[in-house]
């Protein structure tokens, strides 16, 4: 017997899939304590553009604290679909990560200078004290917030096999 039940192909690796795929508790948590995700955007040319960046997890949405003169800036306010892949472990069976994929919502104001924005209170309280290990959120007035709330949330623990 080869471990899947007799069948071969897609039905197969759809049943891995679902043996690796996370928890919703632990998405939240491999997400909390994560630091850097790779963020992919889509040029005007149509060309995709990769680049990592720190972010915080409150739970439901993935905050991104972003150069606003950056590539990946100017690709989302073009276009807003992103993806998202924050993932960890250096043998083959650590391997675990998660996607999500969405539209990017800009939240408060470009660059981010630290006026009074209800939305942000929570992202700025998680942002610095899991990145900087300090309260209070730095604003460097180069920086400002996207927001992801995903459509499609991936999740694979290679632990799991």
């Amino acid at each position: 017997m080869d471990g899947t039940g007799g069948r071969t192909g897609a039905g197969a690796a759809q049943r891995r899939g679902r043996r690796i795929m996370m928890s919703g508790k632990e998405v939240d948590a491999f997400l909390r304590e994560q630091r850097t995700c790779r963020v992919a955007t889509v040029s005007p040319d149509g060309r995709p553009h990769v680049g990592a960046l720190w972010f915080a997890w409150d739970g439901t949405s993935m905050w991104l604290y972003s150069i606003t003169r950056s590539r990946r800036w100017a690709d989302l306010r073009a276009d807003p679909r992103i993806s998202v892949v924050v993932d960890a472990g250096e043998e083959y069976g650590e391997l675990r990560g998660v996607e999500l994929s969405g539209r990017a919502v800009f939240v408060g104001e470009a660059p981010r200078t630290g006026e009074p924005c209800p939305e942000l209170l929570e992202p700025e309280r998680l942002f610095p004290l899991k990145n900087f290990g300090i309260a209070q959120m730095p604003h460097d007035g180069r920086h400002a917030w996207i927001r992801l709330t995903p459509d499609a949330v991936v999740s694979w623990d290679f632990r799991k096999m």
